[in-house]
């Protein structure tokens, strides 16, 4: 069954009803998020399996004023619960009017009446309703009279602690794309819209697909080997640069640029999606746009000796 997405709580449709669902916010869906939906899964394993989660992530309405820190969009984090074999994402818009909304009425509401949700899971320190004053408790005594089912799952931990978004925030901070990658199950990935910039790569013989970081955390500022999905499914090995182009005294806000290794196309208005591998080297100035052009081309002939034995079949769809 393919994946659904529901995003109208008050409008579930009947075929979605009766589901199991885990509830939390899954920035990243990482292990830990895949810990609590298989526990679900086993728990009931006779029902389709479904996801509650917000829109935007509640810290992005309360804490407008912080630098972007998402570290999966909407896109890349229904695919990525899809791939877990969740069937339903009911993902919930958390605008001012939702966050009034009593712990009380958020269960019996959304989660019993519109929902008609039979079981949920969720993790020890889940807190919900109107100034976070639902917790694992209150949602047991809920659950009970309700008579839907309860499965509190603890934490997937391993010799640092708990798996956690936050934890997956500093590794990519600190610029290792490689340890977030195993605490996630797989490479951290920004997916955007190609946008038109402003040619520079193209004249230093290395043309750039230009994606906003927009609400996308930002990663250590450098240069990264990189696989890019396309929106026709094929993977492509590139080179990716994250930072603000100090050579070109550029002074805007920070970008991702990807070059894609042997590939011509016009890529302007697509979709993609950027896995970061690995951290080449930092952002760094050069003198002048002749050596910044030799440094691409070592960049280049690194990111490709990295990629050549992660991505076999690179550049063959790989859906």
């Amino acid at each position: 069954m393919k994946a659904r997405l529901h995003t109208d709580w008050r409008a579930i449709p009947d075929s979605a009803r009766g589901t199991v669902a885990a509830l939390g916010n899954f920035d990243g869906v990482h292990l830990g998020h895949a810990h609590l939906v298989h526990a679900l899964q086993a728990a009931r394993p006779g029902r389709d399996l479904a996801v509650v989660t917000f829109e935007p992530h509640p810290r992005e309405l309360f804490r407008p004023q912080d630098p972007p820190f998402r570290l999966t969009l909407e896109q890349e984090r229904f695919a990525a619960l899809a791939a877990l074999g969740v069937q339903h994402v009911f993902q919930i818009r958390f605008d001012h009017e939702f966050s009034a909304m009593s712990a009380e009425d958020f269960v019996t509401r959304v989660l019993h009446e519109s929902l008609g949700l039979k079981h949920v899971a969720c993790g020890l320190d889940f807190a919900f309703g109107h100034r976070r004053r639902g917790n694992v408790d209150f949602l047991a005594e809920r659950t009970r009279a309700l008579d839907m089912g309860l499965t509190v799952v603890p934490p997937l931990s391993d010799g640092l602690g708990p798996y956690s978004s936050t934890r997956i925030r500093r590794l990519l901070q600190d610029g290792y794309p490689e340890r977030a990658a195993e605490e996630l199950g797989r490479p951290w990935s920004i997916r955007g819209v190609v946008q038109h910039g402003d040619k520079r790569g193209r004249l230093l013989g290395f043309p750039t697909a230009n994606i906003p970081l927009g609400r996308h955390l930002e990663p250590a500022r450098g240069v990264y080997a990189v696989s890019v999905r396309l929106a026709d499914g094929t993977v492509h090995p590139g080179v990716a640069n994250i930072g603000r182009r100090p050579t070109i005294n550029d002074g805007q806000e920070s970008r991702l640029e990807v070059h894609l290794l042997g590939f011509a196309g016009d890529l302007y208005g697509q979709s993609l999606s950027v896995a970061l591998h690995t951290l080449l080297r930092a952002e760094r100035r050069f003198d002048g746009l002749d050596a910044l052009k030799a440094q691409i081309a070592r960049d280049s002939e690194q990111a490709a000796a990295y990629l050549s034995s992660r991505l076999p079949g690179a550049g063959a769809s790989r859906t």
